[in-house]
């Protein structure tokens, strides 16, 4: 089969699924109004009912190969490199801490639009900015390493 359509609603329809079989076991009501299984379970249905209606029409539309939706060339490039990056930090930030991690992270994906320095420099001013307003202004506690950045 070569509808690419058929299988994201395929996925969608899965993916709904499971969060809706899962948000059945939260409690829908508490004692002071809606419960904590109230939105997953309204909106993992609305998921199901659109990825079901979307199944049906992409089985009726013509035909999209997936080879033709991903990006050739340097946007190939830029997609796999977005990835690595993203894998890369969720490998180094139990060791390196939120700063390093997001500032080796930066520097790969800025340094395809930008000069090394550029990069280094952007990738760098926002690791430390978001660290210190989620850290410090917010108080929400990011991963660190043993000198504490």
């Amino acid at each position: 089969m070569k509808k690419l359509g058929v299988y994201i609603a395929l996925f969608f329809l899965i993916f709904s699924g499971v969060v809706f079989w899962f948000s059945l076991q939260l409690p829908y009501k508490s004692q002071f109004g809606p419960g904590p299984g109230l939105l997953p379970v309204w909106t993992s249905g609305l998921l199901l009912l659109f990825s079901i209606i979307y199944l049906i029409v992409a089985f009726k539309k013509e035909i999209i190969l997936i080879r033709d939706v991903f990006p050739k060339g340097e946007g190939a490039i830029n997609v796999l490199v977005t990835i690595f990056s993203l894998i890369l930090f969720m490998v180094l930030v139990p060791f390196a801490g939120f700063v390093i991690s997001s500032i080796i992270t930066l520097f790969l994906l800025f340094s395809r639009g930008y000069k090394w320095y550029w990069g280094l420099g952007l990738a760098t001013t926002v690791s430390l900015v978001v660290f210190l307003l989620f850290g410090n202004l917010l108080g929400i506690p990011l991963p660190v390493n043993d000198y504490g950045w």
